[in-house]
């Protein structure tokens, strides 16, 4: 009977473009049923396949509390997180339940549009 080897599995090195890091970190966000900290983990995942040293400067942190940050142990604040989500080149946007948003019939009128009329 022969052995069984196996190898961990590290997403990071699958990461290579924008566009599979965007879609990862938009099925992690599917995924996460409201874990910040699950969150957290998947931008470290995008991060170290960036490069961890490279993100930390872009976003102004120091490489240690970049780790600690992403680690998944814990929750990190949102203004980190939008540091990082800037420096690696990504954006966060929001969706309406159902997928598509719904443009109103009416919009309300600039501040410019009603000094205007008046």
């Amino acid at each position: 009977m022969s052995k069984t080897t196996t190898t961990s599995y590290d997403v990071a090195e699958h990461l290579r473009t924008p566009v599979e890091m965007a879609a990862y970190l938009e099925a992690c966000l599917d995924e996460a049923d409201g874990d910040a900290a699950f969150i957290a983990k998947a931008l470290g995942d995008i991060a170290r396949a960036k490069g961890m040293a490279q993100v930390a400067k872009d976003a102004g942190l120091s490489r240690e509390s970049l780790y600690k940050a992403l680690s998944g142990e814990r929750s990190p604040d949102f203004d980190t997180i939008l540091k990082v989500v800037g420096a690696l080149g990504l954006k966060l946007h929001a969706e309406a339940p159902g997928g598509r948003l719904r443009a109103s019939t009416s919009r309300p009128r600039s501040r410019t549009a009603k000094r205007r009329a008046a």
